[in-house]
């Protein structure tokens, strides 16, 4: 067995649904700490959501050293119904060539790797002349309040230089390296809540229906091109999640709408420059902000983008050294922890196993995967040191 297979049934063996950790900070400090590191565990959130987090740093040979921080998260979503998995999603199980259980490929395994390559690495290498860093989180796949950005504030404040950054996200297709993401589009998330008067379905005369006042308005936000994207990023999207209006009674009309929205915007567009716009397509339809409607905002994340340079390439190269695959770079998918550590870090990389099973019932990693992107990690590492 593997050191990446066991370290990673062992994390697997940790419930750690959203925003536990259940255990396994604690494992990879442990073995972290063997191998020079400074760990700080850092708790942030409510106690109703408490959720924990991991610094950990190996100074380099010299004080200047730049500094690669392998980041990720220990916890994972929730499994589904038990019975419909073909085994316990806590319980690592191995068949036809694959890790079975729930963050087995987001992102248990990736951490393993992520570990094994530092311990691989400090053995050909006890001094070199790159500081290495882990950030964990137990709260990726929740609301990401406490998480990430927590610990990101913290090293802001203390002064930190990060010069790197590996995000352990599952961004590969059919095989470990053929894609990996160096971007992400930005989120921002809004409420629209229409005003109007209730009243009886019979005498709308008597009441001012806000689904009717909305509908002009909503169908041009539908249809509208918010802008073209570029050679990085695709064009940007807006979409609906919910529409709720009505008490739920047949002949009465409704007082408020309430809609909830998103976008997913490339660098072309700004969070401020998409609001304006929402409110000026509101306003030609003849709703006042304040008086007909209000608008909540919230932006979950800007857009991020790293070009080719030091990191990019050693990544594309150390792909190609051990797979022989040309990786494509993508800022395609949802959003992760990494537009946080874009804003304190210049080069962030996201580079992980095949994520077609992830979230899903029966969520597994090939053995493959996990020793290909294993020795994908040594190698970036090793180009980055001199290695290679």
């Amino acid at each position: 067995m593997s050191d990446t297979l066991r370290l990673a049934e062992a994390l697997i063996r940790c419930p750690s649904v959203t925003p536990h950790d259940a255990g396994c900070q604690a494992l990879i400090a442990a073995r972290l700490q063997a191998l020079g590191f400074g760990c700080e565990t850092i708790v942030s959130g409510p106690e109703d959501f408490r959720v924990t987090n991991l610094w950990a740093l190996r100074p380099g040979a010299t004080p200047d050293a730049p500094v690669l921080v392998f980041a990720g998260h220990t916890d994972v979503v929730p499994t589904g119904p038990l019975e419909r998995w073909s085994s316990d999603p806590f319980t690592p199980t191995v068949r036809d060539g694959k890790l079975y259980g729930r963050g087995a490929a987001d992102m248990k395994g990736s951490l393993a790797a992520m570990v094994v390559t530092c311990e691989r690495l400090l053995a050909q290498h006890p001094n070199p002349p790159l500081a290495l860093g882990f950030l964990l989180t137990s709260d990726e796949e929740g609301p990401a309040r406490d998480g990430t950005v927590v610990v990101c504030d913290a090293l802001r404040q203390r002064g930190q230089r990060l010069d790197m950054c590996i995000v352990g996200e599952p961004t590969s297709v059919q095989r470990t390296g053929d894609m990996i993401k160096n971007g992400r589009r930005g989120t921002m998330s809004g409420r629209l809540t229409v005003h109007g008067i209730q009243g009886h379905i019979a005498y709308p005369h008597l009441a001012r229906n806000p689904i009717h006042l909305l509908a002009p308005a909503l169908a041009e936000l539908v249809a509208t091109r918010w802008d073209d994207g570029n050679d990085h990023f695709p064009p940007t999207t807006w979409q609906v999640s919910n529409i709720h209006g009505g008490t739920g009674a047949t002949n009465v009309i409704p007082g408020t709408v309430v809609v909830d929205f998103n976008f997913r915007f490339s660098t072309e567009s700004t969070p401020a420059g998409l609001q304006a716009r929402v409110h000026e397509v509101l306003a030609r339809h003849g709703l006042r902000a304040g008086d007909d409607y209000s608008l909540e905002w919230t932006v979950g994340g800007l857009p991020f983008l790293t070009p080719a340079g030091p990191l990019v390439d050693a990544v594309r190269d150390a792909i190609a050294d051990v797979t022989g695959l040309a990786t494509e770079l993508s800022t395609s998918g949802g959003t992760s922890d990494g537009r946080f550590i874009a804003q304190i870090c210049p080069q962030v990389v996201e580079l992980g196993p095949p994520n077609a099973s992830i979230h899903k019932i029966d969520e597994h990693v090939a053995l493959d995967d996990l020793e290909t992107l294993t020795a994908v990690y040594l190698r970036v590492l090793q180009r980055l040191v001199g290695l290679a």
